[in-house]
């Protein structure tokens, strides 16, 4: 039996998901999270074969949940579901070490598949989904300009984002052109999209 904890935060697609598998002789759903930050308590809690992560996870996102699970639970496989606009983050996964993507509207038989294929340790890999990761190279900003366009694409102002990062305004106002330039957007809302469908957030 493979037992597989799913973390996906809209309650529609998880119960779809459940109740997918559980038509599967052989695969057992042993729990469901909801939010980044849930994953590696409860695999430790219930020590999964599969952990099967969507990658737009509240708190924390899904690609960095399933990193620090691979360090803390190297038994649990990594199976990431991911859109196909998205393939910058099939880049930041593999940098980390997960091996294993599913695309959201694949038809439905695939998940299974997919997930026996993960727990015995083999590639699962769109080669579409690759091939349109691989246009996508490392993320051009410092960590901080990062940061900041991350702090922006959550709707603060840069006063409120000096604030919290303990920065001047102007500082602020300095990292996001920096981050505009180097993504070659027109302005901070381009630059928060390209960032963001590149994986770079």
């Amino acid at each position: 039996m493979i037992k597989v904890l799913l973390a996906e935060d809209m309650h529609m697609i998880r119960a779809a998901l459940t109740a997918l598998l559980r038509l599967e002789r052989d695969i057992e759903v042993v729990a469901e999270v909801t939010r980044g930050d849930e994953i590696v308590p409860e695999a430790l809690r219930v020590r999964p074969d599969v952990a099967v992560v969507d990658i737009d996870l509240p708190v924390v996102d899904g690609i960095t949940a399933a990193a620090t699970l691979l360090e803390r639970l190297p038994t649990c496989r990594v199976l990431v579901l991911t859109a196909m606009g998205q393939p910058g983050h099939v880049r930041r996964a593999l940098a980390v070490g997960i091996e294993a993507f599913l695309v959201k509207d694949a038809p439905g038989d695939r998940l299974a598949e997919a997930i026996r294929r993960t727990a015995a340790g083999l590639r699962v890999l769109d080669a579409e989904l690759v091939s349109s990761a691989m246009q996508y190279g490392e993320s051009p900003l410092t960590p901080r300009e990062s940061t900041v366009l991350r702090e922006a694409a959550r709707g603060a102002s840069a006063e409120e984002i000096a604030s919290r990062l303990h920065l001047s305004p102007g500082t602020v106002r300095n990292y996001l052109t920096g981050a505009i330039t180097k993504t070659g957007a027109r302005n901070k809302i381009d630059a928060i999209r390209i960032a963001e469908d590149a994986g770079w957030l």
